[in-house]
C-alpha cells in the first residue's frame, strides 16, 4: 500500500519553507503528499513581503476533498493564522479521527511573525489537544507556555511538561535557537525525557528547518515508525539536509536546506 502524507500549511513562493517543503520531505523519503493550503505568503530566502489568508470554506473544501479520498497515513499541521482556520481545521481532524504532527509556526527563519497574536490561544487550546506531537522551536516553546525562551535544559524541560498538560500527546522542543557546538532536541511523552543532539552546523542555508523536520517525523510515521523513531529518522534527516544545504546556491538570504541531498548533490 502506499504510504500517504498530508501536510495542511501555508505556501512558501521561494520553495523552501512551508507546503514545499514539506512535499519535499515527503517525496525524498518516499511517501506520497497530498496538501490543504492555509495560506499564500509573498516570501523569498530575504523574508516575507505579503501573506494572504485562504478562505474558511476553501481550508474545509479542500480538507474533505483530500480525506474523503484518500487513505492518508499521517498528517503534519503548519502555518494557520487565523483563529477561524484554526476551529475549521480542528473540526476536520474530529471529523476524521486524525492526530497531526503540529509544528506551531509562529515566526520565519527571517524573523517575521506568522501567526496572529489572538490566534496563539485557539491554538494552544484546539489544536494541541488534538496532537499526536507537537514540536516547537525554543522561542516559539516559549510563546505557548508564556515563558521565557529557555536557555537550559530545565528550562526546556518544564516547557515541554505544560505543553504536555494543554493535551499534546508528545513534545519535540528543538534546540537549533540554542548556543553551543551541540544541537540538542527534548522529546518529551509524558512518561521520559530523551534527548535528540547532533553536532550543531554553522550554516546561513536553515530557511525552511522547522517546516522539515516535522514533515520528516509525518512521512516516517505514514511508513509505520512509531513515534519516537520516527522523530530520530527525521532529527538524522535534517541533520544531512543542512550539511548538504550549505553548498547550495539558492537566493541571497537564508537559504533552504537540502532536501534531495540523498539524490543529487549540491
Amino acid at each position: 500500500m502506499t504510504a500517504i502524507a498530508l501536510t495542511i500549511a501555508g505556501s512558501d513562493s521561494g520553495g523552501g519553507a512551508g507546503i514545499q517543503a514539506d512535499i519535499k520531505t515527503f517525496s525524498a523519503l518516499g511517501v506520497y503528499g497530498a496538501s490543504v493550503l492555509t495560506a499564500v505568503t509573498a516570501q523569498n530566502t530575504k523574508g516575507v513581503a505579503a501573506v494572504e489568508d485562504i478562505s474558511q470554506p476553501m481550508v474545509a473544501a479542500q480538507m474533505e476533498a483530500v480525506l474523503t479520498d484518500l487513505s492518508v497515513n499521517a498528517v503534519k499541521i503548519g502555518m494557520v493564522s487565523r483563529t477561524e482556520t484554526i476551529a475549521t481545521i480542528a473540526d476536520g481532524l474530529r471529523r476524521f479521527g486524525l492526530r497531526p504532527v503540529l509544528d506551531p509556526v509562529m515566526v520565519a527563519t527571517s524573523g517575521d511573525q506568522l501567526l496572529r497574536e489572538e490566534a496563539i490561544t485557539a491554538l494552544t487550546e484546539e489544536l494541541v489537544p488534538l496532537s499526536l506531537i507537537v514540536t516547537p522551536n525554543l522561542p516559539e516553546a516559549a510563546l505557548l507556555t508564556g515563558t521565557p525562551v529557555a536557555t537550559d535544559w530545565a528550562a526546556m524541560t518544564r516547557q515541554a511538561e505544560a505543553i504536555m498538560k494543554a493535551g499534546a500527546g508528545a513534545v519535540l522542543v528543538k534546540g537549533g535557537h540554542g548556543d553551543g557546538a551541540e544541537s540538542a532536541d527534548l522529546y518529551f511523552d509524558g512518561n521520559e525525557v530523551r534527548r535528540l543532539s547532533a553536532p550543531r552546523i554553522e550554516t546561513r542555508h536553515d530557511h525552511g528547518t522547522g517546516c522539515t523536520l516535522a514533515a520528516a517525523i509525518t512521512a516516517n510515521l505514514a511508513r509505520g515508525h512509531d513515534l519516537f523513531a520516527a522523530a530520530a529518522m527525521a532529527r538524522a534527516y535534517l541533520q544531512q539536509a543542512l550539511a548538504a544545504g550549505r553548498d547550495l546556491a539558492v537566493g541571497g538570504g537564508r537559504g533552504p536546506v537540502h532536501h534531495f541531498h540523498r539524490w543529487w548533490p549540491a
